[in-house]
């Protein structure tokens, strides 16, 4: 008989705090759109995700830039120089992360390139090293 009681309070207890919990997320929820919170955070998961979407490499522009030691007006033709010096010096030397950040940095840069139409063909005198082989290939 007690032990049917205290599950009976156990129950009615359990009850009370999930509905006070329930309430008090709720009135949180429009307390947030009131002030604007709500919007706030949803663009910056927005801006988040839009920003992570246009990274096939998973590295921003900048940091695609500061990898090959480019400013944020360099031509194609100095993406494609820069790269192609730092990855044939990386792959002579057998850092294997060091030549992929370099493959990446090149591929996020392509991507941003093309996309804003400012790629051009590769320059003919610096075109005799290898481009086009993923660093993460030679791995297997």
């Amino acid at each position: 008989m007690a032990a049917k009681i205290i599950a009976q309070m156990v129950v009615a207890g359990a009850t009370v705090l999930f509905r006070a919990a329930s309430q008090a997320w709720g009135q949180a929820l429009v307390n947030a759109q009131k002030t604007g919170v709500a919007q706030e955070a949803a663009s910056k998961a927005a801006n988040a995700a839009a920003g992570a979407a246009s990274s096939v490499s998973g590295m921003t522009s900048q940091e695609a830039r500061l990898i090959l030691g480019l400013e944020n007006n360099a031509s194609w033709s100095e993406v494609i120089k820069r790269y192609k010096h730092l990855f044939s010096i990386n792959e002579q030397s057998g850092s294997f992360y060091l030549t992929s950040k370099i493959y990446r940095a090149k591929e996020q840069l392509d991507q941003e390139y093309t996309a804003a139409g400012l790629k051009t063909d590769e320059p003919e005198d610096v075109s005799s090293t290898k481009t086009s082989e993923d660093p993460s290939k030679d791995a297997k």
